[in-house]
């Protein structure tokens, strides 16, 4: 069987808005690259029996209305190409390598779980958290993600008693990190049913199947906790302030990604007027991640 790999040059500003849209087209894997000295990407495979001139006249129709709507124009072609079944399955588990993060986290999908544990465990003792990438948000290989990692990582090591709430988990990476971490009481929420999902199955994979897990807004949660976590985007950090500001116990702590760099400040003095010091911040890849520290009222 073949497949179809195109090519889609992207940026900060559309990256989310093309993903969506190739999943909506039918893709089987969207992953976005990001490499030094070259214009970031997206490559989406998708099955043979579509059609590849209509795949790209959809895609290049799409880049269109984003450059209608005032989004910048991504230099650079939309490409398509065959792939055969066995380049297909090296080049998505190829883009997946397992990553090291923070001081004690690695990052890995499950077709390595086995020699990269070993391997974590030689590497100064690694915590292995294994991600399936899929639809929902957050693998580890996101500068956004690691850099909500690393402040958690960092977070807990100063609060190892901790109450977590993730909020828009997603795959569930930051919720199952904060167990792989040490924490014993963990809520994850999200509003897409497919995050819902992959949050479960991915605890299951980790050894965690009791996460609390539940298809919910931050509205609908009406307990406090020690630590938040956030992986949005700036508009929604902003419009959740108030609700940060209740999930939150006096002296907890809030970890915060999704935030291009330079919009955290805006978030960040939002959060002012609710109480929230800035204590930590974390710039990766052209996204920024923040720690800010509720007052211990």
């Amino acid at each position: 069987m073949a497949f179809w790999q195109l090519t889609v040059p992207t940026s900060s500003e559309t990256s989310e808005g093309l993903t969506n849209f190739l999943w909506e087209q039918g893709a089987l894997g969207v992953v976005e690259e990001e490499h030094p000295g070259a214009r970031p990407r997206l490559r989406a495979f998708f099955a043979e029996a579509k059609s590849s001139t209509a795949l790209l006249g959809a895609v290049n129709g799409y880049r269109d209305s984003l450059r209608s709507l005032g989004f910048p124009a991504d230099a650079g072609d939309a490409e398509i190409s065959p792939l055969h079944d066995e380049a297909w399955a090296s080049a998505w588990q190829q883009s997946f390598p397992a990553r090291p993060v923070g001081r004690r986290l690695l990052v890995l999908p499950p077709w390595l779980d086995g020699a990269a544990t070993a391997a974590a465990r030689a590497d100064g003792d690694r915590l292995a958290v294994v991600i399936e990438p899929g639809r929902a948000f957050g693998t580890g290989h996101h500068g956004t993600t690691e850099g909500c990692l690393t402040l958690l990582e960092e977070t807990l090591a100063a609060a190892p008693d901790a109450s977590v709430l993730d909020v828009g988990t997603g795959t569930g990476i930051l919720a199952i990190a904060a167990l792989r971490l040490g924490v014993r009481s963990v809520l994850a929420i999200d509003v897409d049913p497919d995050a819902v999902a992959a949050t479960r199955a991915n605890a299951t994979r980790n050894g965690y199947p009791g996460l609390s897990v539940r298809l919910a807004e931050a509205g609908d949660v009406s307990d406090r906790f020690t630590v938040v976590l956030a992986n949005l985007l700036t508009h929604t950090h902003l419009s959740l302030a108030g609700h940060y500001a209740r999930l939150v116990a006096p002296g907890g702590h809030l970890v915060l990604g999704g935030m291009l760099d330079g919009e955290d400040d805006r978030v960040a003095r939002a959060l002012s007027g609710h109480g929230f010091a800035p204590r930590s911040r974390l710039a990766l890849e052209g996204w920024a991640s923040l720690r800010l520290d509720a007052a211990a009222r």
